[in-house]
């Protein structure tokens, strides 16, 4: 019967240790959240602006890759021209 009362005695102290690490976790979670808000509202901006270069970038390399296609499907389309309608003539 001791030993049935001591391992319940065990047991619960694990259980108490579980609770006060889940307490602590949770009270540096929020600790940990309430210092680093100001820091989010001061980097916020800056993360905007890179965000917004970011997207002109992109949009602006798409164009230029779109502008040089365009003459290079055009040049491809004049000089393979000749052996399309020579392959259709022979067919």
């Amino acid at each position: 019967m001791f030993t049935l009362m001591a391992l319940f005695g065990v047991l619960m102290i694990g259980a108490m240790v579980l609770g006060a690490l889940l307490v602590f976790a949770l009270a540096a979670k929020f600790a940990l959240k309430l210092v680093l808000f100001p820091l989010k509202l001061i980097l916020f901006p800056i993360f905007a602006i890179v965000l917004v270069v970011k997207l002109a970038l992109l949009l602006t390399v798409g164009a230029v890759i779109f502008a040089v296609l365009i003459p290079v499907a055009v040049l491809c389309t004049l000089f393979a021209a000749p052996f399309v309608l020579a392959a259709m003539a022979f067919g």
